[in-house]
C-alpha cells in the first residue's frame, strides 16, 4: 500500500491554492487513505478536503476548500495506489506470454483487476473476483466493465483459462447483470479450440444466460513469433470466413429476439476473409470499437465527412470505455492503453522539430516524392481504397507503406503494435527524395513505441498524427 503521490498540478486549481506541489504524498484524505483513484475521486469531491500531505519526510495538515465535485487538479502517480491484482489464470493464448524479451516491465504485468477494466476497458475474466469487489461496483456504480468470456461452456472456459475457477467464474458475470451493471464482453477465437460448434454454443449460451450484456466482441487469435503453445496457431482464410458467417447468423437471431445485434466481429475477420467492412449502421454505436471492431468503418467515415467538410464528431457514439472516470481528475493514462497523444507529447514533438528528428509539415517538401503513410500490413489494406481520395486532398500522391512486425512476428500485423525498429528499418529501406513520412501515433504510449524507442530515434524525419480520418485528411492538406 502506497499513498498517492502528486507528479502535476493543474495552474488555478483548488490544489495550486492550497498550495500543493509535485511529490507531495497525499497520506489521508478526510481521513481514508484510499487504495486506488476510484477513491481518490470521490474523497476529492467533497467541498473541503482535508488532508494530511507528507513532504520531505515532514507531515503537514492542508485543508481544501472549493466547489462540491470540482476537481481538486491534483495528478497522482498511478490508478491503483495497493497491489495491482494479478491474473492466476494461465491461458495458452495470452499474449503477455507471446511478448518478447527486453520490453518495458509493465508490458509484462498480466492484471485480472476489475478496477483496471473500470478505468481503462482492460478485459477481467473475473476468477479473482469477490463478494466484497461485487459489493463495491454495485454500491459505487463502477461501470461498463469488460469480462472475457471466451466459452460459455463451463468444462471448456475452465480448460481455456487453464484455471478451475473458470468453470464457475461467470456466476459473477450473472450477479453484475441482475444489479444492472453495463457489461460488454469478449470471445478470442482459437482455431479448433472454441470456434466452429464451441462458437456456436457461447453464442446460445449468451442467449440463455446473458441477454443483458451490452456488446460481445469476438477477436482471433494473435499468434506471435515468440509463442510456445503448439495447439495455438492462426487462422486460415476458411476459418475466418466460417466466423464471419456465424457472427451474421447470431447477429440476425439476437436482433429478433433481443431487438439489437449484440455480437460483433474485429475488423480482423473481415480482413483475412477478404469480406467487405459492414455498414457503420450495423455496428450499432461502436460499442467496442477500442477493440479493433468497426475502427475501419469508422475511419472511412471520418475520411468522408472530413474531405466534404463536415464535422466528424457524430461519425461514431462517444466512446464509454471507462464510463464516468475515463478522464478522471488524477487517473494517469497507463501501460499501452494509456492516451495515445497529450499536450506533454505534442510539446515534446515540438522540441524534437528543432533537431530535425521529429518533423511538421517543413522537414522535407514532399513535392518529388509525396506522402508515405507509415502503418501496419493491416493498416495498409485498409488504407488501400481510400488513397485515390488523400492523394487529392494532399494534392500530390499518397501511398501506404507498411511496415512488417519483426518485433513480434507471426501473424500481428495491426498499426498499434508497431516497434520503432521495424519503422526504422522501412525508413532505412526508402529512397532518398522529398518525401513526407506521416505516422500515426495509436504506435505511441507516452512518446515512445512498445520497444521504448521514439520517433526522434528514427533514422529519417517524421510527423506524428492523429490516427483518426480527419486528422489525417487535416494533416494532408497542410
Amino acid at each position: 500500500m502506497s499513498s498517492p503521490r502528486v507528479v502535476a498540478v493543474e495552474p488555478g486549481s483548488p490544489a495550486e491554492r492550497a498550495g500543493l506541489r509535485p511529490g507531495d504524498e497525499l497520506v489521508t484524505l478526510n481521513g481514508e487513505a484510499p487504495r486506488d483513484v476510484i477513491r481518490y475521486r470521490v474523497l476529492a469531491d467533497e467541498a473541503v478536503v482535508d488532508l494530511d500531505v507528507r513532504r520531505g519526510g515532514l507531515e503537514r495538515a492542508v485543508r481544501v476548500e472549493k466547489r462540491a465535485g470540482e476537481p481538486l487538479g491534483a495528478e497522482v502517480h498511478s490508478a491503483l495506489f495497493d497491489r495491482v491484482r494479478t491474473c492466476d489464470n494461465h491461458c495458452p493464448f495470452c499474449f503477455i506470454y507471446q511478448l518478447p524479451a527486453g520490453m518495458r516491465k509493465s508490458l509484462y504485468v498480466k492484471d485480472d483487476d476489475y478496477r483496471l477494466s473500470f478505468l481503462y476497458g482492460n478485459f477481467t475474466t473475473l476468477t479473482r473476483f469477490t463478494e466484497a469487489d461485487l459489493e463495491r461496483v454495485i454500491d459505487e456504480g463502477l461501470g461498463p466493465l469488460y469480462v472475457s468470456i471466451h466459452s460459455t461452456d463451463p468444462e471448456l472456459r475452465s480448460r481455456l483459462l487453464r484455471n478451475r475457477r473458470g468453470a464457475t467464474s461467470l456466476r459473477w458475470l450473472r450477479l453484475l447483470l441482475d444489479h444492472g451493471v453495463e457489461v460488454h464482453g469478449q470471445v478470442v477465437v482459437c482455431p479448433g479450440v472454441n470456434d466452429g460448434p464451441a462458437l456456436e454454443e457461447t453464442f446460445l449460451g449468451v442467449l440463455d444466460r446473458f441477454p443483458e450484456l451490452a456488446s460481445v466482441g469476438v477477436v482471433p487469435l494473435g499468434v506471435s513469433a515468440h509463442n510456445t503453445e503448439g495447439d495455438m496457431r492462426v487462422h486460415a482464410p476458411g476459418e475466418a470466413a466460417a466466423v464471419v458467417a456465424a457472427i451474421d447468423r447470431w447477429q440476425r437471431l439476437f436482433a429478433d429476439v433481443l431487438g439489437r445485434r449484440l455480437v460483433f466481429a474485429a475488423d480482423e475477420y473481415y480482413l483475412m476473409a477478404g469480406r467487405p467492412f459492414p455498414e457503420a449502421s450495423e455496428y450499432e454505436g461502436f460499442p467496442q470499437h477500442e477493440n479493433g471492431i468497426g475502427m475501419a468503418r469508422t475511419f472511412y467515415a471520418e475520411i468522408e465527412a472530413a474531405l466534404a467538410g463536415r464535422p466528424t464528431a457524430g461519425v461514431r457514439a462517444t466512446d464509454t470505455r471507462g464510463g464516468f472516470f475515463r478522464s478522471v481528475d488524477g487517473a494517469p493514462g497507463e501501460g499501452y492503453r494509456s492516451p495515445r497523444r497529450s499536450d506533454a507529447i505534442a510539446l515534446q514533438d515540438r522540441a524534437s522539430i528543432s533537431d530535425g528528428r521529429v518533423s511538421g509539415k517543413n522537414a522535407g517538401s514532399g513535392e518529388a516524392g509525396g506522402v508515405a503513410l507509415l502503418t501496419g500490413e493491416y493498416g495498409a489494406r485498409v488504407l488501400e481504397p481510400v488513397l485515390g481520395a488523400l492523394a487529392e486532398a494532399a494534392g500530390r500522391p499518397v501511398r501506404a507503406r507498411p511496415v512488417r512486425n519483426r518485433l513480434f512476428g507471426g501473424n500481428i500485423a495491426v498499426t498499434g503494435l508497431l516497434a520503432g525498429a521495424d519503422v526504422a528499418a522501412v525508413l532505412e529501406a526508402e529512397p532518398a527524395g522529398g518525401v513526407r513520412y506521416l505516422l500515426p501515433d495509436v504506435t505511441l504510449s507516452r512518446g515512445v513505441f512498445l520497444d521504448g524507442s521514439a520517433p526522434g530515434d528514427l533514422p529519417r524525419p517524421v510527423e506524428v498524427v492523429g490516427t483518426g480520418g480527419d486528422a489525417l485528411v487535416e494533416a494532408l492538406r497542410s
